[in-house]
């Protein structure tokens, strides 16, 4: 099964006051939460990888490369944090802990929980980046290349996800509710703290 990604949706956030001050106030959160859910996502590829790396060459292959994708984008994320001179959320180091932990215990599970749980996670970060292309559009043209160059590997993400089995992970819809609703609310926090 395959996703497909639709077209930027048009959005209601952004800039309460069409003031400089508020634009560059919208713009640090925008680049913080994308830093902490690029941060999180390499976490959790590293937790369940130290499960899953033991059990299936396959399965090894195909998180590392997932990993190495995400590690990019955090590492574009940094450039750009340090660039803009805009912080990290200060939630970065419970933040690590967290997706390590969500990896980890989601590989316990099963290697299809696991995939489970990035597919939920791309489930949001696929979203999340679809309203800030539509945000962004006229005023930074060269994030949102960017940000569409990485929605479109969180998609792929998604898609190898759903093909390795994710939704028939036990308690898949559990856990794919648990899951977006975590990542919903870590966006949130990473916005703003």
């Amino acid at each position: 099964m395959t996703f497909t990604a639709s077209a930027p949706r048009a959005t209601s956030a952004g800039p309460k006051s069409a003031g400089p001050g508020a634009y560059k106030s919208r713009l640090a959160e925008i680049l913080r939460v994308d830093h902490a859910g690029e941060l999180g996502a390499v976490y959790i590829y590293r937790g369940q990888r130290a499960v899953l790396d033991r059990r299936s060459p396959e399965t090894q292959a195909t998180l590392a490369n997932m990993e190495a994708q995400e590690r990019h984008h955090l590492e574009t994320f940094e450039t750009l944090l340090t660039e803009r001179g805009v912080r990290p959320t200060l939630m970065s180091p419970l933040w690590r802990l967290a997706a390590f932990g969500m990896g980890a215990a989601t590989a316990l599970i099963s290697e299809r929980a696991a995939h489970a749980c990035t597919e939920a996670v791309e489930t949001v970060i696929e979203a999340h980046y679809a309203d800030q292309i539509a945000e962004l559009r006229t005023r930074e043209p060269e994030l949102v290349e960017t940000i569409q160059r990485f929605r479109a590997e969180e998609i792929e993400h998604l898609d190898e996800a759903v093909d390795k089995g994710a939704r028939d992970a036990p308690g898949y819809t559990a856990l794919f509710a648990i899951i977006t609703a975590a990542c919903k609310t870590a966006i949130k926090v990473s916005e703003k703290v």
